[in-house]
């Protein structure tokens, strides 16, 4: 088995552009991950005349953008029941609103000729416990009992099943990324990798952007750096870094796939607090990934982090116990990644530097699609002009932030292992019930 990222282990991955930083823009993107890619695509598609310059200090899609599962999910909230939670006036226009983007994101794909591998396959949950069956909601349209869950994706452990048949699309991230980046060059986007931004100062007309080879001049700044949040105090207080750990196997055969009867190629994820998200690739490999994500004391980012050996033996068990009939087959890739985590478990938004630099942060690992709204949403700020977008309250809220050390790290393990229970037990205790009051939480 590999250490390496699947999506990123191919002799197809582009070069790094590089160059110099001197001048002045009207717009600096910081981060080439999607939010910052969408950002840029989207400044020029809605003011061609807009000067753009995005800025990656390590290479386009090499962090969570590059490691993700690969599901471009419609939902802006993290799901239907965290956003019903938190803004049951405005859901129903949050929901549209997620369709309409995961729509755009399919018709960019398809203009700009994108090979990304996209399929609007949807995405199916699966119940693995007694209690989970009740959380599908069998009384609505969509409930799948266990012989047409089975019949779907055949495993032993499926007792029930709800399918999203439009909410979600299978893409390769990296080839999204590098599609998008190329889009953004072709609109006259200039990007810059391997240049890492290390301070921003106010001036009269705009900000100026230091990097470690230079300084640019802008007269507005979209921070779009996802985990890594030391250009932004007001986000460093809201976010933590969480690792997500991923497995990927060898191909599966034609008898292989057929032992489990994935024809449909939805992306597939369980009902649990801590749940697995799987999907079949291109090639039929199954990339198995989530449920132990893992904070590290400190905020911890370091490459050390990526290979976890007592995660990804974790995971290949989980993997062996939902599909028995694929003993012997091997995996070939393993990885992590550093997502955003907040705690309400979507992007927030903000200003700062009296209004000419935006962030977008806080995915918590449900930015391939939302990315795109979020983008628009900065430009909406940066625009200085209400839209309806900025007037939604889940724009206008910030998340509550998380406590210095060591009360984080104390926090976020006993709500691991609170959500743990609530997993085999089916009853949240007096901890997880005070998070919910309290409008917290953490989420694998």
């Amino acid at each position: 088995m590999k250490p390496a990222v699947l999506w990123l282990d191919t002799p197809d991955r582009p070069a790094p552009r590089t160059g110099g930083v001197e001048g002045a823009v009207d717009l600096v993107v910081v981060g080439g991950g999607f939010t910052g890619l969408w950002t840029a695509v989207r400044a020029v598609e809605r003011d061609p005349g807009r000067s753009v310059l995005l800025v990656e200090g390590d290479r386009i899609a090499e962090h969570a953008t590059g490691r993700n599962g690969g599901f471009c999910e419609a939902s802006l909230t993290h799901g239907e029941a965290n956003g019903r939670d938190r803004w049951p006036q405005e859901y129903d226009e949050l929901d549209r609103l997620g369709l309409e983007n995961l729509d755009a994101i399919g018709a960019t794909v398809a203009r700009h000729g994108i090979d990304c591998g996209w399929e609007r396959t949807g995405q199916l949950t699966v119940a693995t416990r007694r209690h989970e069956v009740a959380d599908l909601a069998p009384e609505q349209p969509g409930f799948l009992d266990r012989d047409a869950v089975r019949a779907m994706v055949d495993s032993p452990t499926y007792l029930a099943g709800r399918l999203d048949a439009e909410g979600c699309a299978m893409i390769d991230p990296a080839r999204l990324a590098w599609g998008l980046a190329d889009t953004a060059e072709s609109l006259g986007v200039r990007i810059l990798e391997r240049t890492r931004v290390t301070g921003l100062d106010r001036e009269r007309d705009g900000v100026v952007v230091r990097t470690g080879s230079g300084t640019i001049r802008a007269r507005q700044v979209a921070l779009a750096t996802n985990a890594f949040t030391d250009l932004s105090r007001r986000v460093r207080r809201r976010v933590v870094p969480v690792y997500d750990h991923v497995l990927a196997t060898e191909p599966l055969s034609d008898a292989q796939l057929a032992s489990i009867g994935w024809d449909t190629r939805c992306g597939v994820a369980d009902a649990g607090n801590l749940f697995h998200y799987y999907r079949l690739t291109a090639d039929r490999r199954i990339l198995w990934g989530g449920y132990d994500a893992v904070y590290h004391f400190g905020r911890s980012i370091a490459p050390a982090h990526e290979q976890r050996d007592a995660t990804h033996l974790l995971l290949a068990e989980h993997f062996r116990e939902t599909f028995p009939q694929l003993e012997g087959l091997a995996f070939s890739h393993r990885w992590g990644g550093v997502i955003d985590t907040c705690t309400r478990f979507c992007a927030f938004f903000g200003l700062e530097y009296d209004g000419q630099v935006a962030h977008a942060a806080g995915f918590t690992g449900l930015g391939v699609g939302a990315s795109r709204f979020a983008a628009d949403v900065m430009l909406d700020l940066l625009g200085g002009r209400p839209t309806p977008r900025t007037e939604l309250q889940m724009v206008r809220e910030r998340p509550l932030p998380f406590p210095p050390e060591p009360l984080a790290w104390t926090g976020i393990q006993l709500t691991r292992w609170a959500a743990a229970r609530a997993d085999a037990t089916g009853r949240r205790n007096l901890w997880l019930r005070t998070l919910d009051r309290l409008g917290l939480g953490f989420d694998s």
